[in-house]
């Protein structure tokens, strides 16, 4: 008997070990699962975290990239409205080279216009008259005054007045002298000119002869041309239009050559 109670004591107790210590076991289990899965949390937030620097660093290296191009398209900017500033400094420069010369041609020009009207001013205005056009000086000389009817030679009173003329001219520098021969539109045909406009182009030749030969004018600044009658100033149907078309102009330019050198510089 004493032996049993002593027996059942001992498994008692056993068995209230057991159940603690299954208990302890089982909190244990518990403890651990949370502590993994807490360590879990702690994992996927480093990751987070880790995702959220490289990012950040990410961003930042395209800022710095950004903020690197910009910085390059300023200092190109900048040296191109440098550049630019010059450049229409330049052009502004340039330009008013152009109008002082071109001012200083006008100038020239309205000088030589009244220096031959003063020096032509004994000669009747159906004769000749002088004008400008284009910029240019234009001495318009008809053909009673130069030349009788189908012929190139230079009547003396023509030759007197071409004198006047190129008195002015050789103390003039600086212009361009073309003698353009016109006709009016009634065909002709003799033994020296086969139409109108071979009787202009002689006309024209004959002057500059005159003004080159005779009267000293510069060689390489004179031009002859023959227009014929395909340059009217007036009507060729009546006899008064026609006369007024049979005309010598003594056409007179600026050298534009100045223009040209700051033009190509």
């Amino acid at each position: 008997m004493t032996l049993a109670m002593g027996i059942l004591s001992n498994s008692c107790v056993s068995t209230k070990k057991l159940t603690a210590s299954q208990a302890r076991v089982g909190k244990m289990q518990q403890d651990s699962a949370y502590a993994v899965s807490q360590m879990n949390d702690c994992n996927a937030m480093v990751e987070n975290l880790i995702a959220e620097n490289t990012n950040m660093q990410n961003q930042n290296a395209s800022m710095e990239n950004e903020n690197t191009l910009v910085q390059n398209d300023l200092a190109a900017l900048a040296a191109i409205t440098a550049e630019s500033k010059m450049t229409i400094e330049d052009q502004a420069k340039r330009l008013q080279n152009f109008q002082d010369i071109i001012q200083g041609q006008n100038d020239i020009m309205i000088k030589l216009k009244k220096s031959i009207a003063d020096a032509l001013m004994n000669y009747k205005t159906d004769e000749l008259y002088v004008y400008i056009k284009d910029g240019s000086v234009y001495v318009s000389l008809e053909e009673k005054l130069l030349f009788k009817s189908g012929s190139d030679v230079v009547d003396p009173k023509g030759k007197a007045a071409l004198k006047s003329l190129a008195q002015v001219l050789n103390s003039t520098s600086g212009i361009w002298v073309i003698i353009e021969g016109h006709t009016d539109n009634v065909p002709i045909k003799t033994a020296l000119f086969k139409d109108n406009w071979d009787l202009s182009t002689a006309r024209a030749t004959s002057i500059v002869r005159l003004l080159t030969v005779d009267y000293g004018f510069d060689t390489d600044r004179i031009t002859a041309s023959g227009k014929g009658p395909f340059h009217p100033v007036n009507s060729n149907e009546t006899p008064e239009g026609r006369a007024g078309n049979r005309r010598t102009e003594v056409i007179l330019s600026p050298d534009i050559q100045e223009i040209y050198t700051l033009l190509y510089q």
